[in-house]
């Protein structure tokens, strides 16, 4: 280049400065153009060697015609024009290849030049804080890099997760993004679709923080994870497992048991008073029964944590325990037990060991249920969960596992079963006037009852968007209370349990015994305000079955 400079000057007698020193920047502003270019198609695995060939071919080339072209404006607008063309192509090139985020010369991109990146980040993160399982606060990623991203997708999720009280996050893949699903309440709640992209730097950043295989995308995977937001802090487990069409994630939040009473569960205060004084006996069995996902393992932790547990050596045995519990021994029996052990075989352990409470959770094999009773006789108090949809049947399913009646009823405190139903929003929940004739199609006094209450209605503004209460999100519930049939049993009414032939004589009584059927127990709680009649009704309808193919 020097050679033609001089020949240049020669030729014409005197060199332009401005043109020169112009010819000069252009000439060294393609040289990090060429870098980028070779890094960038590294990155996002374009052909590196073929990009950086064509951008140094058309910068030099351009270049010397340039040189050539007796017009200077008119070398100048064919250098710009040729290299920001090929510079164009490569651009639209590597953003077909990337995420959104990840596209350059974008409308978003342009803007976010004068933002701070650091600052961006921690905006991002909506005052959440992610704990790793190892129990250290993970800081905030860098920016532009993949944690970056995973992690402003995973705030913006969590937050939104948390505001609208989800107890679960549902992932699954679709053809082109995934589908995102909460369970609010007990009750699926349908998110829109996210792309494929988010959810896969969302899933590589919180794979890290639950400590799990970031590259394992086929094998199931558990762990745990913590977060902060509004000084409430939240434990989590996150499962993955992989599929044909990508990973598939729950995100499950892990309740707390260790504080929960028995006014916490939704009994009634009748029903208080007759389980009290279990704490105080030395012997004796109790059956906690429901349908799965009806809070049986609530109740269950809440009868053992009754016990003193300074007083008493308190064990469980339990197949997934759903928390830890505190000063309480929980027994594990994993699944590669089944080879060496039997789930009768590790309840006999712990009650040699010497525990005097003992929890046994889906009691649902005979031998398990025979030890349990005996033991009951034994100095030992037994709680025990059955799966059954009312007390009665929790009985008959008893007794078909112990057939022996002496052995069973014997030393057989009580039982309990249980729905849960959602509780009405206290803020925006409507009063109304019943219809007679409901309130007499559940024995409901008309006389007494001069008002039920309802899910409020969402309202909308003038624009005809949702105005959505803040504290139930615009779903007319909060939360989730149980409803129970429970009973203790008297000797007598044990006597004449023992004489029972069926399941409807089991349950006649009970109903002489005084205890309150579920749905009697429920519409105490319409009566009270504190659910609907229509939520009753869809909790307390029966299943229906599948309709068998022709």
């Amino acid at each position: 280049m020097p050679v033609m400079l001089i020949a240049a000057m020669e030729y014409g007698g005197y060199i332009s400065l401005i043109k020169l020193v112009v010819y000069i920047i252009l000439f060294f502003i393609w040289m990090p153009l060429v870098n980028w270019v070779h890094k960038d198609a590294q990155e996002v695995r374009a052909k590196v060697r073929n990009w950086t060939s064509i951008i140094t071919a058309t910068s030099v080339g351009t270049l010397l015609i340039w040189l050539l072209v007796p017009m200077f404006l008119v070398g100048l607008l064919i250098y710009l024009i040729s290299v920001g063309v090929v510079s164009l192509i490569y651009v639209m090139h590597r953003n077909s290849k990337v995420a959104d985020f990840e596209k350059v010369l974008t409308t978003s991109h342009l803007k976010n030049i004068f933002v701070d990146e650091n600052k961006k980040i921690l905006a991002s993160s909506k005052g959440i804080t992610f704990i790793t399982a190892n129990g250290n606060e993970a800081p905030l990623p860098k920016p532009k890099t993949q944690n970056a991203f995973g992690f402003m997708a995973a705030c913006e999720m969590f937050a939104d997760a948390v505001w609208r009280r989800a107890s679960e996050i549902v992932l699954q893949p679709t053809g082109k993004g995934y589908s995102a699903m909460y369970r609010v309440d007990g009750m699926s709640v349908k998110q829109s679709e996210r792309t494929k992209e988010e959810i896969e730097y969302f899933i590589h950043y919180i794979k890290q923080i639950a400590d799990l295989e970031v590259e394992e995308r086929r094998k199931p995977q558990t762990g745990k994870m913590k977060i902060l937001k509004d000084d409430k802090r939240t434990e989590w487990e996150v499962k993955t497992a992989g599929s044909t069409a990508g990973e598939q994630v729950l995100i499950k939040r892990i309740e707390e048991y260790n504080l929960m009473k028995f006014s916490d569960l939704g009994l009634a205060s009748q029903q208080i008073e007759m389980l009290a004084p279990i704490r105080g006996k030395s012997n004796g069995l109790f059956i906690i029964s429901g349908p799965r996902k009806s809070g049986v393992t609530s109740t269950f932790y809440t009868m053992l944590k009754n016990h003193d547990p300074f007083m008493n050596d308190i064990n469980t045995l339990e197949k997934k325990p759903a928390a830890e519990l505190d000063n309480i021994t929980q027994v594990l029996f994993k699944l590669s037990d089944t080879g060496t052990s039997s789930y009768s075989n590790k309840l006999q352990s712990i009650l040699r060991l010497g525990a005097n409470i003992v929890g046994v959770a889906d009691c649902e094999d005979r031998d398990c249920a025979k030890l349990a009773a005996i033991a009951a006789g034994n100095d030992k108090v037994i709680h025990i969960t059955l799966e059954a949809t009312s007390a009665a049947q929790a009985i008959a399913k008893w007794l078909k596992l112990v057939p022996n009646r002496d052995t069973a009823i014997d030393n057989l405190i009580g039982v309990s079963n249980q729905r849960l139903v959602r509780k009405l929003c206290e803020s925006c929940k409507q009063a109304y006037q019943p219809n007679p004739e409901l309130l007499r199609k559940f024995n409901m006094p008309a006389d007494k009852i001069k008002l039920l209450y309802r899910e409020g209605e969402i309202e909308y503004d003038k624009h005809g968007r949702p105005m959505l209460c803040d504290e139930c999100q615009g779903t007319g519930f909060t939360g989730r209370t149980a409803v129970f049939e429970t009973i203790v049993f008297s000797d007598k009414v044990k006597q004449v349990l023992k004489k029972t032939k069926n399941l409807q004589e089991i349950a006649t009584l009970l109903r002489r015994a005084g205890m309150l059927y579920m749905q009697e127990q429920a519409i105490r709680k319409v009566a009270a305000g504190a659910t609907s009649i229509h939520e009753v009704i869809r909790v307390l309808a029966p299943a229906k079955k599948a309709a068998k193919p022709k």
